[in-house]
C-alpha cells in the first residue's frame, strides 16, 4: 500500500490506561472477526468526554465497538509500534508524519482542532495576562520564577510545552519547574494545589472541575494550535491487526457525519473540538473558527 499524507484545510488517567493495557498483548489474526477495535488515543480525548459522545454514535452506525487506551501522546506511538493498537488518534503532527515515514503507518490525516491555553493562579504573579505571545507569556514565568507544573509524561501536550519554551528562548529547570510526568487532570489537580501555572489542551480544562483558584490567562496565539489526527497503521507490517474496522473507524471520522458528530460536542454550551477533515466542515468548525473564536 502507498504510503500518503492527507493535505490539511487550512489555516480517566494514568491507572486506568494501564488497566486498559492488561491483555492487548494477547491479541491475534484470530480475533479479527470481533466487532471491536483498540484504539490508542490521548488523555484530553477521553477524559473531556469526547469519545463517551463519539463512540456510541460509531457503534450505531457500523455495529463496530471501540476500546480506548486513554495515554499521553508518546506512549500510544509506542503501543501502536508494538502491534497492541489497531487505529490511533494523537496530537502531535511532527510524530505522526514520522511515524509513517517510519513505516508503522500507511495514512494520516487531519480530524479536528483546538488549542492550548496557559492557566495559572487568579493573582497572575508573573503578569502573563497582558502579553502579546505565548512566546512572552512563558519568558514573563521563567523572569519571575513563578511556579510551573508540568506534564513531563512525553504527551503531545507536554512535546507541544517543551517546542514553545523553546521558541521562547527559556530552557526551564530549577525549583520552579516541576516535571510531573502525570496526565493532564492529575497535572491540574498538581497545578491548583499549589497554585502553579500550567498548559493544558482546552478540552480538558473546560471539563476540570476542581479549578480551585486557577482561571484561564493567555490563550489565542496561533502558536497554540492543537490539531489532532487520526492513523492507519500498516496492514503489511502489522498482518494481526483488525484493519477492516480500523479503517471503518477512520473513514467514519473523516466523513460528513464524523464532522458533524465532533462538531457536535459541547461542555456548558461550548464547543471543545472544531472538525478540520473536510472542506464542508462548516464555517463555525474550521480552523478559521478557531482562531476567531478562542482569544
Amino acid at each position: 500500500m502507498t504510503k500518503r499524507f492527507l493535505s490539511p484545510v487550512p489555516l480517566p488517567f494514568v491507572p486506568l490506561a494501564l488497566a486498559g493495557l492488561v491483555g492487548l498483548a494477547g491479541i491475534s489474526a484470530a480475533q479479527a472477526s470481533d466487532g471491536y477495535i483498540v484504539l490508542a488515543s490521548t488523555t484530553s480525548t477521553e477524559q473531556s468526554g469526547l469519545f463517551g459522545h463519539l463512540l456510541p454514535a460509531f457503534a450505531e452506525a457500523t455495529g463496530i465497538q471501540v476500546r480506548v487506551v486513554a495515554v499521553g501522546t508518546g506512549q500510544a506511538f509506542e503501543i501502536a509500534r508494538r502491534g497492541d493498537a489497531d487505529s490511533l488518534l494523537v496530537h502531535d503532527t511532527q510524530g505522526e508524519e514520522r511515524f509513517v515515514a517510519d513505516g508503522y503507518a500507511t495514512e494520516r490525516a487531519n480530524v479536528m482542532v483546538n488549542d492550548f491555553v496557559i492557566i495559572g493562579p487568579a493573582n497572575d504573579p508573573a503578569g502573563i495576562a497582558g502579553a502579546e505571545t505565548v512566546s512572552e507569556a512563558l519568558a514573563l514565568i521563567a523572569e519571575t520564577q513563578s511556579p510551573f507544573a508540568s506534564r513531563g509524561d512525553d504527551s503531545g501536550t507536554n512535546r507541544a510545552e517543551q517546542r514553545l519554551w523553546e521558541a521562547a528562548g527559556v530552557d526551564p529547570g530549577g525549583a520552579w519547574y516541576r516535571e510531573l510526568g502525570s496526565g493532564m487532570g492529575p497535572t491540574l489537580n498538581t497545578a491548583a494545589a499549589m497554585d502553579a501555572y500550567v498548559m493544558s489542551d482546552r478540552a480538558t480544562w473546560v471539563a476540570f472541575e476542581n479549578p480551585q483558584d486557577l482561571v484561564l490567562l493567555f490563550a489565542g496565539d496561533e502558536a497554540l494550535f492543537n490539531q489532532y489526527g487520526s492513523l492507519r497503521i500498516d496492514p503489511e507490517r502489522y498482518p494481526h491487526l483488525k484493519h477492516d474496522l480500523a479503517d471503518q473507524w477512520h473513514e467514519w471520522l473523516l466523513s460528513a457525519e464524523g464532522q458533524q458528530a465532533i462538531a457536535g460536542f459541547k461542555v456548558n454550551g461550548e464547543p471543545l473540538f472544531f472538525p478540520n477533515a473536510r472542506p464542508d466542515s462548516g464555517d463555525a468548525q474550521r480552523t478559521d473558527g478557531f482562531r476567531v473564536g478562542w482569544k
